[in-house]
């Protein structure tokens, strides 16, 4: 979702919608897997979080009370969750890729970041940035420099629209991700589908071994999400207009 990015007026039109889709699963739902960068900066200080997201948060806190289960995955974005979200919605905080097994099939979640060989730079500064020294330094500044400086490292990555040349497309050998899920499933044969975040990109392929490869692209350009069920799994979409329920329509079908 990136809620913050580019903008408080249009993260806080597409943190209505979120709002809305929430709502409309909420008779349905009983747990919610949410990869990462649910905010485009987000640091929890002793006594203060990030300004903003109370239409997100109250939604999630509405959807704990009725008993649905909330996992939370760090994104590279929010790396920061400390207790804000465990203590006020009962969730669970996920640095690291989780197994799960529904409707008797074998999900691998992650967010993505960091995944599979190559990226050392990046990796690297993960490390330094979530280094409790790191973190004690940041925590160190007024919330209002400290968030302020955050966001405005963050505005240089663009307007945040990754992937908007990709739409949907499988993935290659040459993608770390995609050689990280060849590296699990020679370790854990017994995943039926890996599911990442991080990339804004809509992706479904079926990998050698028989497993599914997903990645469920965003809220900023495909509004898209997976849902698992008895049923079945299926990507969907809930758009926002016309324009972009013919996109989806496109990609999905």
């Amino acid at each position: 979702m990136h809620f913050g990015a580019p903008d408080p007026d249009r993260s806080r039109e597409r943190e209505r919608h979120f709002v809305k889709w929430l709502d409309s699963i909420a008779d349905e739902a009983a747990e919610l897997y949410l990869l990462g960068d649910l905010f485009d900066f987000w640091f929890e200080y002793g006594r203060a979080v990030p300004k903003g997201y109370i239409r997100f948060l109250g939604a999630l806190a509405k959807l704990a009370d009725a008993g649905v289960k909330i996992h939370v995955f760090a994104g590279n974005h929010d790396l920061w969750y400390r207790d804000y979200l465990v203590e006020e919605l009962g969730a669970t905080i996920n640095r690291d890729p989780v197994t799960r097994e529904l409707f008797g099939h074998k999900f691998y979640f992650a967010h993505g970041d960091g995944l599979g060989p190559g990226d050392s730079g990046y990796k690297f500064m993960k490390r330094v940035f979530t280094h409790p020294v790191s973190k004690w330094l940041f925590g160190l500044l007024h919330p209002d420099l400290g968030i302020r400086l955050a966001l405005w490292l963050s505005s240089l990555s663009g307007d945040h629209n990754y992937g908007a040349s990709h739409l949907v497309g499988k993935f290659t050998e040459a993608e770390w991700i995609f050689q990280h899920a060849n590296h699990v499933i020679a370790q854990q044969p017994d995943i039926n589908f890996f599911v990442f975040g991080h990339r804004h990109v809509l992706v479904r392929q079926k990998m050698e071994s028989g497993a599914e490869f997903i990645i469920l692209g965003d809220w900023i350009q495909y509004f898209s999400y997976l849902e698992v069920s008895e049923s079945g799994i299926e990507l969907r979409s809930f758009p926002m207009n016309k324009e972009q329920e013919s996109l989806s329509n496109s990609l999905l079908s």
